[in-house]
C-alpha cells in the first residue's frame, strides 16, 4: 500500500498485540465509540447494520484486511455498524490513540495512514456503485471473483443480505450459474 522503512515498521508493530477470538465475537458494537483497530491474520468478519428488525450485511473481511469503524477512526464518534467474527480468528489489535500518535511523529506512517484511508474510501465507493448499478447476478459474480471461497466460509443468508436479495433468489442465481 505504501512503502515503510524498517524503523517505521518496528514502531508500528510495537503498538500491536495478538488476540485470538471465537466465532461470534463482536469487535465493534453499533452506537459505541471504538478505541481499537484490528488487522485480520486469520478468520472472517462481517459488518452489519440493524434496520428495524432486520440485519443488513454490507461488508465482509478476510485475511489481510484491516477492521475498524470509520466514524471512530476519523471523527471519534460512535459507529453505526456492528462487526462480528464469522470464524475463530487471529487478529492484531492496536489502540487508535497509539496509531494517531504515530501519525504525528512519523511522516511515513502518516502517509501510510492517509493511503490506507484512501483505499478504504475507494472500496466503499466500489461497493456503493455495485449496489446501485449491478444486477443481483452481477453482484454475486463480482463477490465470487473477489472472494472465491466465500460460500464455504460465510452463511448464504449473510451473502444474500449483502447482495440485497433473499436466499431463494440467491439459490436461483447459484443454480443458474452452475447450469450455464
Amino acid at each position: 500500500m505504501y512503502p515503510l522503512s524498517a524503523k517505521a515498521v518496528e514502531l508500528f508493530l510495537d503498538g500491536m498485540k495478538i488476540v485470538s477470538l471465537a466465532k461470534g465475537a463482536i469487535l465493534f458494537k453499533e452506537g459505541a465509540i471504538s478505541s481499537k483497530i484490528y488487522f485480520l491474520e486469520k478468520g472472517a468478519v462481517r459488518a452489519l447494520y440493524y434496520k428495524e428488525d432486520k440485519e443488513i450485511t454490507f461488508w465482509f473481511g478476510f485475511e489481510g484486511e484491516m477492521i475498524m469503524t470509520l466514524h471512530s477512526y476519523i471523527a471519534n464518534k460512535p459507529g453505526y455498524e456492528t462487526i462480528e467474527l464469522l470464524e475463530e480468528s487471529l487478529l492484531y489489535e492496536m489502540d487508535l490513540n497509539y496509531l494517531q500518535d504515530l501519525y504525528k511523529e512519523n511522516i511515513e506512517l502518516a502517509n501510510w495512514g492517509r493511503k490506507m484511508a484512501e483505499e478504504e474510501f475507494l472500496k466503499a465507493e466500489k461497493r456503493f456503485l455495485s449496489q446501485q448499478f449491478q444486477t443481483a447476478r452481477e453482484k454475486y459474480e463480482s463477490l465470487q471473483m473477489q472472494y472465491p471461497r466465500i460460500t464455504e466460509r460465510v452463511q448464504l443468508g449473510y451473502i444474500a443480505s449483502y447482495l440485497g436479495i433473499n436466499q431463494v433468489t440467491l439459490s436461483r442465481i447459484r443454480s443458474d450459474l452452475r447450469n450455464s
